[in-house]
């Protein structure tokens, strides 16, 4: 993965990421995010997977049930976040790709494989915020009570 500062002003920066060909999507953007002191970004992508698995969050069983997607496919959509967890950055992103038919399929991002590119704006947020386990969920959700 490549990186470019694009905007740094009163602290809050603002970064153009390119993923490489065959790479993992969630650990170097996590490793980023741990290495630039990112407490909070917003996120947004588009390019493309050779393979993605997407999650939905079952509310039963309180686990995403994944989906892998093991084809070819165009991102059409990846947004997200990057908000701290108990001092380490998470990333919470939901991906719509497109099939080569045309049809669509989204989901929570569990993971993807790049193929060719993957570019990616980070942009800082002015307030760092953080996450806590929501008892009734068992989902790391964002806390604005601090």
């Amino acid at each position: 993965m490549k990186s470019k500062l694009l905007h740094d002003k009163n602290g809050l920066k603002t970064f153009a990421l390119v993923f490489d060909k065959a790479e993992d999507v969630k650990q170097p953007l996590l490793r980023f995010a741990s290495e630039n002191a990112l407490g909070g970004a917003q996120l947004a992508a588009i390019g493309a997977f050779s393979e993605v698995t997407l999650g939905f969050f079952d509310r039963q069983k309180k686990s995403y049930q994944e989906i892998p997607v093991n084809e070819q496919v165009e991102v059409l959509s990846f947004s997200g976040n990057i908000v701290e967890k108990k001092g380490k950055p998470m990333l919470h992103a939901h991906v719509v790709v497109g099939r080569a038919d045309g049809t669509a399929h989204g989901g929570h991002f569990l993971q993807g494989r790049v193929w060719p590119t993957l570019e990616m704006i980070v942009a800082e947020t002015p307030a760092h915020l953080r996450r806590l386990k929501d008892e009734e969920t068992g989902l790391p959700l964002i806390d604005l009570s601090s």
